[in-house]
């Protein structure tokens, strides 16, 4: 082999192993994953329980989503600690909280989430009988509990109040305005529910800390707690007849489960998962959680929304032994909702799916799945007879500005029912809950999640008898005075009868907080209810209203 050609075949040799290289190395890089940020184990632990207070709501234990977007790592790290600081400190239109503009969180704890999120989520332990027995706790055994009512308290008209950053309710007489007693809960109590008789009030914690509380005592407080989860939002009570006051049912976000109890002790009886397949893809889902559960008015029935797979459970609680339940196919990612005028018909929203699913717990089945806005949030809905479509259900929006009304009156008004018969225009997304009663004449719709300070610290009224002037806003966290803060206006809820509307005015934890009552007919405020007890208050529930489903 001549000279040149040597030369010729090493230059074609070292050609190849350079464009080898070259490839490997594109490949490698390819493959290379983006340098984790550092996160030690001290702050790891704080990182933890902030996600907890203020995330995982929305975004899932495990990060994949649901009513927030999905913040796994394949995702976080390829958007970056600096944008990822930015989408927390500033928020979004579409119901992410502004957690630095708002002062909630600092600028060292915004940094710490947004290296935090770009971490694995750490996967946490089960919870099954043995931990909920070792929780389970009668303060005041059944036969040692008042015999009849040992107060002079309007039991009908008292509203209990979630102090959501102290962990307790407040129990406030809603003739006098005055707190009753103040009791404490779990961490930031997501929902108050009502036995069938009025008695006892249910209230679960986010932290899945239920608490069971005698009205009846000189001085509601409570008689028996359980945990039964590490997450919860949901609690209810039987209400068909001959069950009432009998069985509880609390739902959890972690572990996927609800838990049957005893309605009186909260003893626990029977636990179930709700892990399985989505509605559609039919692929496994490992988190999907139990969010609003309601009580048949037709069967002895739970109805459970489980959020990330779309179904709706009918679960049979008359016989525990051989449990039934059925499973409707409905949408990702059910969330709340509430009954129609009827209560035969349960309306829920699938929030990211931008649905509300209609249930008929008569006959357990899907009636329709009826396209409405941007991530529908309805708390539990507004009914009220529409002037030219009749009878309806509303919903607000997180993700939008709009209400959409449906239609309930499949007899009296078939062509309407199960569709979208109106669309309102409101003051812009950020909704959380719309509220009516069937005394009114207003329809209620609050924004407290909306980046705007004016809408968040508003309120948006209607007058049902002429929709199309659209709305009024009222500065409701104007008129309760306060100084510094946040200030947002949440939830709308009306006393027993129907001629008063509360709102609380959501400041920060160090910052004053108070509940503002309006007159219903004429708008006008009619006092502020404020006391240093009154931290953070959230959702509120008059025991009439939340006792006989009036919405």
């Amino acid at each position: 082999m001549t000279r040149k050609s040597v030369l010729k075949q090493a230059s074609i040799m070292a050609g190849a192993l350079l464009m080898a290289m070259t490839m490997l190395g594109r490949a490698q890089a390819a493959d290379a994953k983006p340098e984790l940020p550092p996160v030690n184990d001290k702050e790891m632990e704080i990182a933890k329980q902030i996600y907890f207070e203020r995330c995982a709501g929305c975004h899932g234990v495990l990060r994949k989503g649901a009513t927030g977007k999905p913040l796994t790592p394949d995702l976080t790290t390829n958007l970056g600690t600096d944008y990822l600081t930015q989408f927390i400190t500033h928020g979004s239109p579409a119901g992410m909280p502004a957690w630095g503009d708002s002062g909630e969180l600092t600028a060292d704890q915004i940094n710490l989430m947004a290296r935090y999120l770009q971490h694995p989520a750490p996967i946490p332990p089960e919870f099954g009988m043995k931990d909920m027995e070792a929780t389970w706790k009668v303060l005041i055994p059944t036969k040692d509990r008042p015999t009849k009512k040992m107060n002079n308290y309007n039991l009908e008209n008292i509203f209990s109040v979630t102090l959501r950053d102290s962990g307790e309710v407040a129990v406030i007489d809603g003739d006098s305005k005055k707190i009753i007693s103040i009791v404490k809960t779990g961490y930031a109590v997501h929902i108050s529910r009502l036995s069938t008789s009025g008695r006892y009030l249910y209230v679960i914690g986010r932290d899945a800390r239920l608490n069971l509380i005698d009205l009846w005592m000189e001085k509601p407080d409570n008689v028996a707690t359980i945990k039964v989860g590490l997450e919860a939002r949901s609690v209810e009570t039987s209400k068909y007849k001959g069950w009432e006051d009998k069985i509880a049912i609390a739902g959890s976000y972690w572990p996927p489960q609800y838990v049957i109890m005893e309605g009186d002790s909260l003893k626990p009886l029977k636990i179930v998962s709700t892990r399985g397949n989505e509605v559609g893809t039919n692929e496994y889902h490992p988190e999907p959680r139990v969010a609003a559960i309601v009580a048949s008015h037709e069967h002895p029935d739970f109805i459970i929304n489980v959020k990330e797979t779309g179904k709706v459970l009918m679960v049979d609680y008359s016989d525990l032994a051989n449990l039934k339940s059925v499973s409707i196919d409905a949408a990702p990612f059910l969330h709340d909702g509430g009954w129609d005028a009827s209560k035969r018909y349960f309306m829920t929203a699938a929030n990211k799916s931008n649905k509300v699913a209609v249930i008929d717990s008569k006959e357990r089945k899907l009636v329709k799945l009826v396209d409405v806005g941007a991530i529908p949030h309805p708390g539990r809905g507004a009914n009220f007879t529409d002037p030219k479509f009749g009878p309806v259900w509303a919903t607000s929006h997180l993700g939008d500005e709009t209400i959409s009304l449906i239609g309930t009156d499949p007899a009296g008004h078939a062509k309407e029912a199960w569709n979208v018969v109106r669309t309102l225009k409101g003051q812009g997304g950020g909704s959380l809950f719309i509220k009516t009663h069937p005394k009114s004449n207003n329809l209620w719709v609050d924004t407290p999640l909306n980046p705007d300070a004016k809408a968040s610290q508003s309120i948006a009224v209607y007058d049902i008898k002429d929709l199309d002037k659209g709305f009024v806003s009222l500065p409701i966290a104007e008129w309760a005075d306060l100084g510094p803060g946040v200030k947002r206006v949440v939830q709308p809820e009306y006393n027993k009868n129907g001629d008063e509307v509360w709102f609380s005015v959501w400041n920060s934890k160090t910052e004053k907080s108070a509940l503002v009552v309006v007159d219903d007919k004429t708008r006008k405020l009619k006092t502020v209810i404020k006391d240093p007890a009154l931290i953070t208050p959230t959702g509120k529930f008059n025991v009439y209203n939340t006792m006989h489903d009036v919405y």
